[in-house]
């Protein structure tokens, strides 16, 4: 009896040693894929981003540029591909990415912040992240119950490798298909992706993003107030984003039902605003706007945060590619940093509130925004960070820019609902 049990504590052991080493290596792999791949595409669109600081006229190539995605992706028949929802989908079904994704969102990305589109890169991470994951793990002979693993790795790699937040990218890749439910089988393996990636991303010398807060105001019952105030304006901000990027999406495709000629009218709008805003802080994905109002507590326009919303609203719905979630950032740390103003916070502070919350708002993810708080921010205003995610997630409702999440669990009652995001 006594043996049978030390054999069996053996056996065990030696199991979990096989499984660790085994998504050890595969993650690893994963990670280094995603790491260099990142490293590439943060090269690539901050190029894009350069030349069309550089050079003004490329403004006026936007609608040239469109044509030439919708061209891309009609040529490999992904022209009815949902981007990032289905990356969540593949998650969900254990079915594989595509890899053909990786060049596609790559150059499409690309050419949109060359032209000046309003868009981040991380949309573009996690389909990258998907499609490299999925050919790592096909590369192992993966069996197909256990590819949405492979899958979150690759989403939380290159999402590590664009911002250098490798603790929220992989509690990021874990609760984004699932609201209320984080499937911890896969910490071990989305975390060494991450944080391979990290590493690789750090040979190549490139920067994690951070910002630095110059005045951090202590925990007092009325900056818990302040705080909470601001991250309710943010999630009721969240829900009006998610809004206007879902029906401008929808109404672009309605009135021109032609990819092309929609994605020029698109182009043509957003040349026009570029013109009537008088500055390019909107084209692109904004990241110099966003250390301003969080560093130097400073915004040229209190209305930026509703100009940013017209403008990426526009460059998505009308088919250009990139993400959503630098545009979120931008957002709410604008929003925050002028909120901020008029209750007696620190500028700065309240612009950190409101990118953490919006970003809270718009993906459903408290335990992540309170990570990214501390890999972005610092430990400094922790308690008050952790506060606007969850008043900022309980009070965003069941909206979302990605509309394949699950909410498993009501935010009022804990009940089971298992309801997609609106």
């Amino acid at each position: 009896m006594y043996k049978e049990l030390i054999s069996e504590k053996v056996r065990s052991a030696l199991e979990y040693t096989r499984v660790f080493v085994k998504w050890g290596i595969i993650s690893a792999v994963i990670g280094i894929a995603g790491g260099i791949v990142g490293a590439v595409f943060h090269t690539a669109v901050h190029g894009a981003d350069t030349l069309f600081l550089k050079y003004d006229y490329l403004v006026f190539l936007m609608p040239v540029g469109g044509l030439l995605i919708v061209w891309l992706y009609k040529k490999t028949n992904m022209l009815q591909n949902r981007g990032t929802d289905s990356i969540i989908d593949s998650i969900r079904s254990h079915d594989g990415v595509p890899f053909i994704i990786s060049p596609l969102i790559f150059i499409s990305t690309a050419i949109t912040h060359l032209f000046g589109g309003s868009a981040g890169r991380e949309g573009a991470a996690l389909q990258l992240g998907g499609s490299i994951g999925t050919a790592v793990g096909k590369l192992f002979k993966t069996e197909k119950r256990f590819m949405h693993i492979v899958i979150m790795c690759g989403m939380s790699a290159v999402f590590s490798a664009l911002f250098g937040t490798p603790v929220t990218a992989a509690f990021f890749a874990l609760g984004i298909s699932s609201i209320g439910h984080m499937y911890y089988p896969g910490i071990v393996p989305c975390l060494i992706s991450s944080i391979s990636a990290y590493i690789i991303v750090a040979m190549f010398g490139l920067e994690p993003t951070s910002f630095q807060i110059l005045l951090v105001p202590e925990v007092t019952t009325v900056n818990m107030l302040r705080t909470i105030l601001i991250a309710v304006l943010c999630a009721e901000l969240s829900i009006i984003f998610c809004t206007v990027m879902q029906y401008t999406a929808r109404y672009m495709r309605i009135w021109f039902k032609n990819p092309y000629i929609r994605i020029a009218v698109g182009g043509a709008a957003i040349i026009a605003l570029t013109y009537l805003s008088g500055t390019r802080d909107y084209n692109g994905s904004g990241m110099d706007v966003i250390t301003r109002a969080v560093t130097f507590a400073h915004i040229e326009n209190g209305w930026a945060w509703a100009l940013k919303i017209a403008f990426t609203a526009i460059t998505i719905g009308s088919g250009f590619k990139g993400g959503e979630i630098v545009p979120t950032f931008f957002i709410g740390s604008t929003f925050g940093c002028f909120i901020a103003g008029l209750i007696g916070m620190p500028p700065g502070f309240g612009a950190a509130l409101g990118l953490i919350s919006m970003f809270c708002g718009v993906l459903n993810c408290p335990v992540a925004s309170i990570i990214l708080s501390v890999e972005l921010f610092g430990a400094q205003g922790f308690v008050l960070f952790a506060i606007a995610a969850g008043v900022a997630y309980m009070m965003s409702g069941y909206y979302g820019l990605y509309h394949s999440q699950k909410i498993v669990y009501s935010k009022l009652d804990g009940e089971e609902i298992d309801k997609s995001t609106k």
